[in-house]
């Protein structure tokens, strides 16, 4: 089959297209530079022209604290754009898939979150994360899957593993916040849900695909540099100690409650991998 994978130049975006490939279907990879998702006409022709069976849209404003200051940019790209994209191929008889975030939600919850709980976005970020879900919902009611997934990491993309790894490297210690905690999602395994989502399952609404297990920043960055066989020694602090722009969500466990939904590999599978990978890479 044919797949149009937008936001192609990504960590996400690249995995899609390799896992599509892989099992023999023919990627139709296009980054920003080849399509602006804010541009509606230009994402209308690009699309039509495709002739494709599934679009997945990987295309997103990702700078958390940058949306503070910029949430309208945010939202032309996680909105608007979302809204293009589904519209787009609604319109050529494609089915969508669009990536989501843990962030719409508040992170008051002890419990894990399921697709029925009621988002409550607290940053600029979560804000047009859920606008973009709304839209997508709006242009494509009965051809479309949303997937929430969370704190995603991949190769060759800023995420937080190399980040730590980079530090780790020039530091004796670090300092990392143990007072939020999430699913850390490989994108490799998550681009495999998101292709049996669009192609076999074809699930309407809202469907939450994250890592097996759950952890702090902090215990993610611990298993990191324990991991990569570094010496750095990591240390836990409270959020409030390293203030950002934008306030983060103390919990975004992701869980379904959809039947029978993708199964992802445990957080710590994902990272080995990432890591032979990574090691590969230099």
């Amino acid at each position: 089959m044919r797949i149009v994978i937008t936001g192609a130049e990504g960590m996400l975006g690249r995995d899609v297209a390799r896992a599509a490939t892989a099992a023999g279907h023919e990627p139709v990879a296009l980054g920003r530079s080849e399509l602006d998702i804010t541009d509606a006409a230009a994402v209308r022709a690009r699309i039509a022209a495709a002739h494709p069976q599934l679009v997945v849209n990987c295309a997103a404003f990702t700078d958390v604290d940058g949306a503070e200051q910029a949430e309208g940019q945010a939202r032309a790209v996680n909105a608007a754009g979302a809204g293009n994209v589904a519209a787009a191929a609604a319109a050529c008889g494609a089915w969508v898939v669009h990536v989501s975030s843990d962030y719409v939600f508040d992170g008051r919850a002890r419990r894990p979150y399921l697709e029925s709980d009621r988002p409550a976005p607290i940053n600029a970020y979560g804000r047009t994360k859920l606008a973009g879900e709304r839209a997508v919902a709006a242009a494509a009611p009965a051809v479309h899957t949303i997937v929430r997934s969370s704190w995603l990491f991949g190769v060759g993309g800023r995420c937080f593993p190399e980040t730590i790894l980079r530090l780790a490297r020039e530091r004796e210690q670090l300092r990392v916040v143990d007072d939020q905690v999430g699913c850390p999602t490989a994108t490799a395994d998550l681009a495999e849900a998101l292709l049996g989502l669009g192609l076999e399952r074809r699930l309407v609404g809202i469907v939450h695909v994250a890592a097996a297990g759950s952890c702090s920043w902090f215990e993610f960055a611990r298993e990191i540099i324990a991991r990569a066989g570094l010496r750095c020694a990591a240390e836990p602090c409270a959020s409030g100690e390293l203030p950002r722009p934008a306030r983060r969500p103390a919990f975004t466990v992701l869980r379904s409650e959809r039947p029978q939904p993708p199964r992802l590999p445990h957080w710590r599978a994902g990272l080995d991998r990432y890591l032979a990978a990574v090691a590969v890479a230099r």
